[in-house]
């Protein structure tokens, strides 16, 4: 029987913590939630760590810390205290890297959520103990931690690549991918008797990143998932917002750009001084 893991428990309460108070507040969570335009253009590069802690619902949240506790748990007592840490954080920044890199272009993308960090915590504790067993989430039957691991790693590049229920799915695939490589840095022995598993996981996602990066226009496609999905959750209607509210101003811009600003009615120009001050 392991020690309790105290910062592990210590994480989930900052998550907590941080998350309540962005239930509470919309100018804290639009303040430290990840952006694209804040990262690249504002230089807001702490976004990168501090949407890590927000999530947009009870539902989101309670998921990611359940997941971080029963993951977090035993590696953090096989890791120790700092190699754990970095294993987290390391995720918690690939997730953000991989999904800057994929929505450069797109200004106004933003996320939130701890999910690029417990995928971290995941598929470290795969890479270092592939054979354990993993119950996918509403399966009532047990797999291998690498089966787990190359279907979740499939899924995701299907994610990323479909866009399919506006998901965070490259933070999942950015966060498992960093926090697998930390944890064989710190346990590089795990390369020698874990090879298959680690190269089953990692030979999809090498490939799949080669693909989006020498031939970027893969990730350009249409998406009908809100058409076939009404009943959207309080995540898919936050996005929904987001994206309603950039066309609006995207056209206000338009009308701007083809008739000039007295052109505006008052109800469009109080729009876009609203959109000017939140940004």
């Amino acid at each position: 029987m392991h020690p309790v893991a105290i910062f592990t428990l210590i994480i989930i309460v900052i998550n907590v913590v941080v998350s309540f108070k962005g239930f509470k507040s919309p100018s804290f969570f639009e303040r430290y939630l990840f952006r694209v335009d804040d990262v690249l253009v504002a230089k807001q590069y702490e976004r990168m760590v501090t949407s890590g802690f927000l999530h947009l619902d009870w539902k989101h949240l309670i998921f990611n810390m359940i997941t971080l506790y029963l993951f977090g748990d035993g590696l953090e007592a096989y890791l120790g205290i700092a190699p754990f840490l970095i294993v987290y954080f390391a995720g918690l920044v690939g997730g953000s890297l991989l999904a800057l890199f994929i929505h450069r272009q797109h200004g106004d993308y933003s996320a939130a959520g701890a999910s690029g960090a417990v995928c971290g915590i995941i598929f470290a504790s795969i890479a270092l103990f592939p054979g354990m067993e993993v119950a996918p989430l509403f399966i009532p039957v047990h797999v291998p931690g690498w089966l787990f691991g190359l279907g979740y790693i499939l899924y995701t590049i299907y994610g990323v690549r479909s866009k399919v229920g506006n998901i965070g799915h490259e933070a999942h695939l950015g966060g498992a991918l960093v926090g697998m490589y930390t944890a064989v840095i710190f346990h590089p022995e795990a390369v020698q008797h874990n090879l298959v598993a680690i190269a089953v996981i990692s030979l999809p996602s090498i490939a799949f990143m080669y693909i989006i990066i020498t031939r970027p226009y893969v990730l350009f496609v249409d998406n009908f998932y809100f058409n076939s999905h009404p009943n959207a959750t309080l995540e898919d209607r936050y996005n929904l917002k987001r994206a309603d509210r950039q066309r609006e101003i995207d056209g206000i811009l338009e009308k701007i750009h083809n008739k000039g600003i007295n052109s505006l009615t008052k109800a469009e120009k109080d729009k876009l001084d609203e959109y000017s001050n939140s940004r």
